[in-house]
């Protein structure tokens, strides 16, 4: 059976919108007051807390169940391995979360970092969860009025450290004696200050002879994702183990192929421990109790089947020098990690990006040559490294077509990290990247054996553009060659974006309703081409001198030569000298009108330093000052600098026409005019091979990306097939029916990762 057919809902309870309805009952169950009603994380139906245990187990992942990398497809073998590097987070200089879990710094310091007054009449309790906590110095601050009472004191403690148990099960003891809590007035009895620190408490749990434990089947239970078992002074491991076997339905003469495992979920690791058939199971939670509290609200115990797996730890390295072989990366592995030949192996190259992926049969080996590559340079370059998982196609369902997102973090200033951020909740985080870490490789590389996939880019044009050529060259090593590709705009002219009707930017629509988009978009064509700029000395006393190797660079959008790529290389200088400034797309065309303003009497007659042939054919240019190959109908933030009149000399303009438009502007009024639509530009040419020779250095753009030219040779044509593009449909996205029968409730999918 496949896990997708057992795979059951995650229930959790409040935040609901106001507007939600019980998926039983069809009442609404949301409120803006109070934590009320239950939702799936999962396929977001939504219930009242009386009526979500009648809702049936299995959950088929809501609305965007296509596009979701179904969690039991992932393997990641990571035990020496953070969250952090699991998930490819870029860690920063903050404290972790588990620093933080022991201690509640609002309420400890002032603003001023002197210790906190407590209000007139009130005091702070220093309370601890457990001999851990007090090893670390890790506690919670309680305010307490005075004259309060036990129980109060209790809830009080326990609401401190999330803990949502009885009060009656716990108490307090006082550090140091350890003297039980019985007064019913603390603070007239205790003679603590907040000068010596005020007093410290210990919080235990009481203990029993008897409790029940919830024991979860995971993906192997076909009828219950947990059930209820009582241990009592007698209870091991195996007893627990059988009873939850029977119970789960599962092969009850099989316990010797099922192991009892204790999983903790801390902020930091998923920490796994088999425990032994013999091991008692209500000493085991009392030494868990008396370690941390906390610790055993984030402990589950897990039916786990025994598989006899190799460990095998995926590592992708980047960084190195390009184009080299398999046997010369191999080398530098060897020579610059210490690689053990034994222990590592290299399963992939990418050449092209100087990037190989490495299999490592032992984790202190995966994790000794994944800490010394952050610290190695080559050619003056960083080398990086990045935990990779690995996708059981087997279990992915015939109708699955997953989305493979990328989002670029330093693109519309800090919308794109709250983009990943919600991608990340909404769907599986292992199928979202962060551009900066890394680049477009690492998702690609683990979408590399999925036969077919869709992709989504968060970014401006420059972004698409990279994710493009890296496409283009690794189509060869991806199953799926040609996956089409959807655009988030989070740049600042956005043109590509614009043609393909995702709109002008990203202005904070909700992330579930553009992935419900990108689901319904429709595939379309587009043209790609190829720059070769070679420069030479072009002047006639010169015998065509090299002034430096020629290049070759990728265009999608537009290729500029004269004044509109001048303005764009002085925006692009100005951004580089004060990147702060420029977080706002309309900061960013304030600043671009101003460099405009400045060119406005400059002349450069352009049409005197240069020559153009298409297809073979010379060109007689008029008086311009800028000349703009255009391969899409949208340039300079959404301006139509082609023209809508029909002409009978010229097809009309399309993406996928293998046609590139030439256009020239007069300067920067003319510009001006274009981008008002007031005019259009001139007319020159329409082909499908150009040849331009510089006699002098010309300011060029591609796609928005300016440089200073040397004079020389530039030809453009075709590069390749077309790529596949999404363009999103002109119809609004169809909402479903809400029901759990066809698992496509109207609100949308959450919080998607890693099955235990």
């Amino acid at each position: 059976m496949c896990p997708q057919d057992t795979f059951h809902h995650h229930w959790r309870e409040g935040n609901l919108a106001s507007g939600a309805r019980c998926q039983l009952c069809r009442r609404s169950c949301g409120s803006s007051d109070v934590l009320a009603g239950m939702r799936c994380e999962w396929c977001g139906v939504t219930c009242h807390a009386a009526c979500y245990l009648r809702v049936a187990p299995q959950c088929t992942l809501g609305r965007l169940r296509r596009m979701l990398l179904h969690p039991s497809c992932v393997r990641l073998q990571s035990r020496n391995f953070s969250k952090h590097h699991c998930f490819r987070i870029t860690e920063t200089g903050g404290h972790e979360l588990d620093d933080c879990d022991g201690v509640d710094t609002s309420a400890l310091a002032s603003k001023d970092g002197q210790p906190a007054t407590p209000e007139h009449g009130k005091q702070f309790l220093k309370v601890y969860d457990g001999d851990d906590g007090l090893r670390r110095g890790h506690f919670r601050l309680v305010s307490i009025v005075r004259a309060t009472r036990n129980q109060e004191v209790l809830e009080a403690a326990l609401r401190a450290f999330y803990l949502p148990d009885d009060p009656q099960h716990f108490q307090l003891q006082e550090v140091g004696g350890l003297e039980r809590l019985h007064s019913d007035d603390v603070l007239n009895r205790n003679s603590g200050s907040l000068k010596d620190g005020g007093d410290a408490w210990m919080l235990r749990a009481k203990r029993g002879n008897a409790e029940v434990i919830k024991v979860y089947g995971g993906v192997t239970s076909p009828r219950s994702d947990h059930v209820s078992v009582s241990v009592s002074e007698d209870s091991t491991a195996a007893s627990v183990l059988t009873e939850a076997l029977e119970q789960l339905e599962l092969n009850k003469d099989g316990v010797t192929q099922f192991d009892l495992q204790e999983v903790l979920m801390s902020s930091k690791q998923v920490q796994k421990q088999t425990l032994t058939p013999q091991q008692n199971i209500l000493a085991k939670l009392h030494d868990i109790r008396k370690t941390s509290l906390w610790q055993m609200n984030q402990t589950r115990f897990y039916v786990a089947e025994r598989r006899s797996q190799t460990v095998q730890v995926s590592l992708l390295i980047g960084g190195m020098p390009p184009l080299l072989s398999k046997e010369q990366y191999w080398k530098l592995v060897q020579e610059q990690l210490s690689a053990k030949s034994h222990l590592a192996d290299i399963s992939h190259v990418y050449a092209s990006q100087g990037a190989v992926a490495l299999k490592l049969s032992c984790f202190a080996e995966a994790e000794r040559v994944f800490m010394l590559a952050k610290d190695v340079t080559i050619n003056d370059k960083s080398l990086t490294s990045l935990v990779i998982p690995d996708i059981q196609l087997s279990l992915l369902g015939d109708d699955v077509r997953p989305l493979l997102v990328f989002v670029n973090t330093k693109s519309g200033g800090l919308k794109g990290k709250d983009l990943l951020y919600a991608f990340r909740k909404i769907l599986n985080p292992h199928q979202v990247f962060d551009l900066s870490n890394g680049g477009p490789l690492p998702g690609l590389h683990t979408f590399r054996d999925i036969p077919s996939f869709r992709v989504l880019v968060c970014g401006g044009d420059g972004t698409v553009g990279w994710v493009l050529g890296v496409l283009e060259a690794l189509r060869h090593q991806l199953a799926c060659r040609e996956p089409p590709v959807g655009i988030v705009p989070l740049g600042t002219g956005n043109d590509l974006s614009r043609v393909l009707r995702w709109g002008p930017g990203y202005s904070g629509e909700d992330p579930s309703h553009i992935l419900a988009c990108v689901d319904e978009a429709d595939e379309v064509l587009m043209d790609r081409w190829t720059i070769l700029l070679d420069a030479q000395d072009l002047a006639e006393n010169c015998a065509d001198a090299i002034l430096e190797a020629p290049k070759i660079v990728h265009m999608n959008n537009y290729f500029g030569v004269g004044i509109d790529a001048e303005l764009s290389l002085d925006f692009h200088q100005a951004r580089e000298d004060d990147p702060e400034k420029f977080t706002s797309r309309f900061h960013n065309k304030g600043v671009y009108v101003k460099v405009g303003l400045q060119k406005i009497s400059a002349t450069r007659s352009l049409h005197r330093e240069l020559q153009l042939h298409v297809d073979g054919r010379q060109v007689a240019l008029p008086n311009i000052e800028g000349l703009i190959f255009l391969n899409i109908p949208s340039w300079g933030s959404g301006a139509d600098l082609w023209g809508s009149d029909a002409d009978t000399r010229y097809n009309k303009q399309s993406v996928d026409d293998g046609l590139l438009e030439v256009v020239g502007v007069t300067g920067v009024v003319h510009m001006g005019q274009v981008q008002s639509g007031l005019r259009s530009g001139i007319r020159i040419a329409q082909g499908t091979y150009m040849r331009i020779a510089l006699r002098k250095a010309f300011p060029v753009q591609v796609d928005g990306e300016p440089w200073l030219q040397p004079p020389g040779h530039i030809i453009i044509s075709a590069a390749g097939p077309k790529v596949r593009m999404l363009r999103k449909s002109k119809h609004k996205h169809r909402k479903s029916a809400g029901g759990a029968k066809d698992g496509h409730p109207e609100s949308s999918a959450s919080s998607a990762g890693v099955p235990l």
